[in-house]
């Protein structure tokens, strides 16, 4: 962050204007951090700022108000250039009540702004947060600029015309702190007024005190002596030509494959059970009935998937959503999907495991499932998206080698990239590739297992073509004609065939970019969400004169043809993921390089410094025996 100082005429408060900045709202989950996140969001990429977010949902659903299991937060970097990941620390803390103060200190800097509200402050809910005294008056934030606001009493006073409860005042009160943002951070008021007045259109009351309280946050701003800074982030000055729209991994995924089917000339299914964090996929997709897209809620995740294999079967491109549960569940049938030959995607949005585990927080340790997780020798092509805007032209890519291979396809994206928000450039219709479909309609020669020459995908036809009847099922089948075989041979060579299928996918993908030298003393290889990090870091590293690379695979299997030859060009090869070591696992086993690891499991995601420290270490430490 890089910073040049004036001064507004008439007052004594200085204008900053930084390059970047990071701000964290933070309150209970009934707070409306996620309303107040989104909304800071939308202002500042409709101003033109780089933005990345990252908002972190409580892990329990019901937890008592005012307790530390119940904080929710929403954390946004906005820049004047391209912005990578949602930052490291805060420069501003927006704290609602002792809780959220409590579990966001250890991520603060000294001299970062904490803004908190006074008001939540009593003995009760400081009890609540296990504080011991009152941190607003024992010294210990000393090291911090803190700004105390009674936001909740300072809102019932806006609020003193209006006739609703104490209750409905209360829950005015995080427009109130974002209003008092958008004057600290010099953001106009216009975009969020309009929310309003659209989302509390069948509510006039709760419409007007909304308003009222945003408004009253930044004339208090406006007036008070508490500040005297304000700061300026003018817009990106790099940004590509083009239109653009704010977007979340899990919208961009919807629409990706909305796109996919649509150049594809097919429909498409949706057979999902809810789960967190991939619902908002099932919720996206069901207002998109009007281009040909079916989603079906299901009773649990094996009746999903199966309806999706169904859909598939019958013509349209299949596609389930879940979490690492769901995949464990849906197993047997995606093999089935795999025996039959099918196109189904199967998008895993990842979160913490096993079992249930952290439902709300960010993981990618479903990289093993998503390999190897079948019972049989059953590969299946695995794809990563590695932003939120990524996740579009992730889901067209594996819809492309679903249909192009007749094959199930994991899309794998998380909690971090799926939920986090960013610009997205809205690409021009011609740019996007051919997937056109074609169906076997001759029954002259035909054969349900008969394959491409260069692809070995099985004709794909749609049920009721005259002539070309079939049966398909989870039994092993006869080469060429599909009738069940037990024959020994026969079920090799079907295994070997459908693994030289999916092999033969590494020749119709593009290599693995490289982000630096092409050889050197490191290689920082990621996949998945760890790409804003890591090519942050790695650029930071660079800058500072280090020999160091970043390679990112999207393609997890099959892996891109140059991934092990890059491997033998650097002296040290470090692979940093949030999970205990999957893709180094994968990677040393098939490439029989001593490849390290820098793991990350804590339901967060990787932090900018973390990974440059590893990188100065890595540099300057000899390497391991």
């Amino acid at each position: 962050m890089s910073a040049s100082d004036t001064q507004d005429p008439g007052r004594h408060v200085h204008r900053q204007h930084l390059d970047a900045v990071v701000i964290r709202f933070a309150g209970d989950s009934g707070d409306g951090m996620q309303v107040t996140g989104s909304q800071f969001t939308a202002t500042s990429a409709l101003f033109g700022n780089d933005l990345a977010t990252l908002p972190d949902f409580p892990a329990e659903i019901r937890a008592p108000a005012g307790t530390i299991s119940g904080v929710s937060g929403f954390q946004i970097q906005i820049g004047s250039h391209e912005i990578f990941t949602p930052g490291d620390q805060p420069h501003t803390l927006v704290a609602m009540n002792p809780a959220a103060l409590k579990v966001n200190l250890r991520d603060l800097d000294p001299g970062a702004t904490v803004i908190v509200n006074t008001d939540a402050f009593d003995a009760k809910d400081l009890e609540k947060a296990g504080f011991a005294a009152n941190p607003l008056e024992d010294g210990s934030l000393n090291a911090f600029r803190v700004i105390t606001v009674p936001l909740t009493s300072m809102t019932h006073t806006a609020l003193e015309s209006t006739d609703l409860s104490k209750r409905d005042k209360d829950r005015c009160k995080n427009f109130f702190a974002l209003g008092l943002v958008y004057w600290l951070y010099d953001r106009p008021l216009e975009h969020t007024l309009g929310w309003i007045e659209d989302k509390f259109a069948k509510t006039p009351q709760l419409q007007e005190a909304n308003a009222i309280a945003l408004k009253a946050g930044w004339n208090f701003g406006e007036t008070t002596e508490l500040f005297d800074t304000r700061y300026d982030v003018a817009p990106a000055r790099d940004a590509r030509p083009g239109r653009y729209r704010r977007i979340t991994g899990n919208e961009a995924a919807a629409l990706g494959f909305v796109t996919a089917a649509h150049l594809a000339g097919i429909d498409l299914f949706l057979g999902s059970y809810p789960i967190t964090p991939a619902s908002d996929v099932l919720h996206a997709l069901s207002r998109y009935k009007h281009y040909n897209v079916r989603t079906f809620q299901a009773e649990d995740e094996i009746a999903a998937v199966c309806a999706a294999i169904g859909a598939a079967w019958g013509g349209a491109l299949g596609l389930t959503t879940t979490s690492g549960p769901g995949v464990a569940l849906k197993t047997e049938a995606i093999g089935l999907a795999f025996m039959v030959e099918l196109p189904l995607i199967i998008a895993n949005i990842q979160r913490g495991g096993p079992s249930t585990g952290l439902p709300t927080k960010t993981e990618q340790s479903d990289l093993f499932q998503a390999v190897f997780g079948r019972n049989g020798d059953a590969p299946i092509p695995v794809i990563a998206a590695s932003t939120p805007s990524d996740c579009f032209d992730a889901a067209i890519e594996a819809a492309r080698i679903a249909t192009r291979y007749m094959t199930p396809v994991f899309f794998l994206s998380d909690g971090y990239i799926a939920n986090g928000a960013e610009p997205w450039r809205i690409p021009d219709p011609k740019d996007l590739p051919d997937l056109k479909v074609t169906f076997r309609t001759d029954p002259e020669g035909f054969a349900p297992y008969l394959r491409d020459e260069q692809t070995l995908a099985r004709p794909w036809v749609v049920p009721g073509t005259p002539g070309m009847e079939h049966r398909i099922g989870g039994l092993e089948k006869q080469h060429i004609t599909g009738d069940v075989s037990y024959d020994p041979l026969n079920h090799e060579l079907m295994t070997r065939l459908r693994a030289e299928k999916v092999d033969r996918i590494a020749r119709d993908i593009p290599d693995a970019e490289i982000f630096g030298p092409e050889e050197g003393d490191l290689l920082i290889v990621g996949w998945g969400g760890t790409w804003g990090a890591i090519h942050t870091a790695v650029a930071q590293a660079q800058h500072d004169g280090l020999s160091v690379a970043h390679l990112h695979i999207r393609h997890l299997h099959p892996l891109p043809l140059n991934v092990g030859p890059a491997l033998q060009r650097y002296k040290r090869v470090v692979v940093a993921e949030r999970n205990n070591g999957q893709l180094r696992t994968l990677l040393r086993a098939r490439f029989l390089v001593d490849v390290e690891g820098l793991n990350k499991i804590q339901g967060k995601p990787f932090k900018v410094a973390e990974i440059l420290k590893r990188i100065h270490d890595a540099i300057q430490e000899p390497s391991n025996p």
